[in-house]
């Protein structure tokens, strides 16, 4: 059972008042413009779904969707939201490097992390599919279409991209930077791990109560597991992996199989 429990913080140690008040500040302002502003723009999302005379199971959501009527200002569009993403995720790597923390980015054990990353995928992505239609036909979530990009040249490079800078401006931002600040803040890794993964949950439910618990499953294993190695890159890994599988997966099956909506 030694995986349940949470090794003590490596690093860093406790900080004095002060610089403690500086990082709640700190962590307001990073999580309202970024994952956290995401939560709760879900969650108006989901009560405007709850209240449609319709319900969540006949409903549908899409994930990556146009954003420009021409081909090219499309393409420029979407460019733009993969470039934000990598800055969201940047942005809580410059805060920790700032303060000399390491969260597990180096490329020391680059094979170690990738197969790790691909065990982890197949760990989360198997049961994760097979719980998303089980919530999906309990009427406890919408139907997801991971695109609805129109047919062209760059679909799928735009959807591999959108897949990393999820990855990655998840990972760092809920994980690494999150879980950091909470450790020097004081809270307990267990604690630190639910926050983080009901963070999680929180951006993802304008898929439904499924989208909430399942994201919120997944965070915690993300988060133990960085909790216990330190090392992120697997993480991030396995989040790419997932998401390129459903966003281009989905365009490829999309109108040929009769299970997918």
């Amino acid at each position: 059972m030694t995986w349940l429990a949470p090794e003590r913080p490596r690093e860093p140690d406790l900080l004095p008042e002060p610089q403690r008040r500086g990082y709640v500040l700190e962590l307001v302002i990073v999580f309202s413009m970024t994952l956290g502003l995401s939560g709760m723009r879900s969650l108006v999302r989901l009560l405007d779904s709850l209240l449609k005379p319709v319900p969540l199971d006949q409903q549908q959501v899409a994930i990556n969707v146009p954003q420009a009527r021409f081909d090219l200002l499309d393409l420029i569009a979407q460019l733009l939201s993969v470039v934000q993403l990598a800055a969201w995720g940047a942005l809580g790597v410059y805060f920790l490097w700032r303060a000399g923390v390491r969260i597990g980015l180096d490329r020391a054990r680059k094979g170690r992390d990738a197969l790790a990353g691909l065990g982890l995928a197949a760990v989360i992505g198997i049961p994760g599919l097979v719980f998303y239609f089980a919530a999906w036909r309990l009427g406890l979530n919408l139907a997801v279409q991971p695109s609805t990009l129109d047919e062209s040249w760059w679909r799928s490079i735009v959807l591999v991209l959108y897949a990393a800078g999820n990855a990655w401006a998840e990972e760092v931002l809920v994980v690494g930077y999150l879980i950091t600040r909470l450790r020097q803040l004081g809270m307990r890794e267990n604690g630190s791990l639910l926050l983080a993964a009901v963070l999680r949950g929180s951006y993802h439910l304008y898929q439904g109560f499924g989208g909430f618990v399942g994201n919120l499953i997944m965070g915690l294993v993300f988060g133990r597991y960085w909790q216990r190695t330190n090392r992120l890159w697997p993480l991030v890994v396995a989040h790419t992996a997932l998401d390129v599988v459903a966003f281009v997966g989905y365009t490829l099956l999309r109108g040929k199989v009769t299970w997918l909506p």
